[in-house]
C-alpha cells in the first residue's frame, strides 16, 4: 500500500482525559509494555464516568529528553472529572496545533513518522515543546496486539 504523505494543521482545543499512565523506555515499549497498558485501560475503560467519545482511545506520549525513556498515556477524554478510579489518573492538555496524518492497514508505522515530520520541516513549522510529543488517536475496539493497526498521529507544532 502506498504510504500516505501529505499531512494537515488541525488545532485541538484544550481537554481532560482520564486513563493509565505508563513510564518505560523504548526498549520496553518495543517489548509489548505499552500495548499491555492499552488492553488494561480497554478492559476497565468502562469505568470512567463522562466519556466523550468512548470509540477512541487516546495514545499520548511525553519524551524524556537525554534518556531512553517517555511517558504514554492511554486515555480516554471526559467533560469533566468525576470519581478517577483506582490506579488511573488525569492528564489535561491546552489548546495545541497539530500536524496530523493517517496511519492506515498495510503501511508501515516508521514510514508514517517520517513522512509527517519531513512533512512539518518542508512546511516551515517547529515543534512544539511541551506537555505531548506525540498523539495518537485510535479505534478502541481495535486490538492493541494487531500486527497492523490504523490510527491517526498527530504531532503539536508551533504556528
Amino acid at each position: 500500500m502506498e504510504q500516505v504523505k501529505d499531512a494537515m494543521l488541525v488545532t485541538k482545543e484544550a481537554f481532560v482525559a482520564v486513563g493509565l499512565k505508563w513510564v518505560g523506555t523504548f526498549a520496553g515499549a518495543a517489548a509489548g509494555e505499552i500495548r499491555a497498558m492499552h488492553t488494561e485501560f480497554i478492559n476497565r475503560v468502562h469505568e470512567v464516568k463522562h466519556v466523550i467519545n468512548p470509540d477512541k482511545l487516546l495514545g499520548l506520549s511525553h519524551h524524556i529528553n537525554g534518556e531512553d525513556g517517555f511517558t504514554h498515556y492511554g486515555v480516554v477524554e471526559v467533560s469533566h472529572v468525576e470519581d478517577i478510579p483506582e490506579g488511573m489518573i488525569t492528564i489535561e492538555l491546552p489548546t495545541l496545533t497539530y500536524a496530523k496524518c493517517e496511519h492506515r492497514k498495510g503501511q508501515t508505522i516508521n514510514a508514517s513518522y517520517s513522512n509527517i515530520f519531513s512533512w512539518i520541516e518542508r512546511n516551515g513549522y517547529k515543534l512544539h515543546v511541551g506537555d505531548v510529543t506525540h498523539f495518537e488517536i485510535m479505534p478502541m475496539d481495535q486490538d492493541p496486539y494487531t500486527s497492523e493497526p490504523e490510527f491517526d498521529i498527530l504531532i503539536p507544532v508551533e504556528v
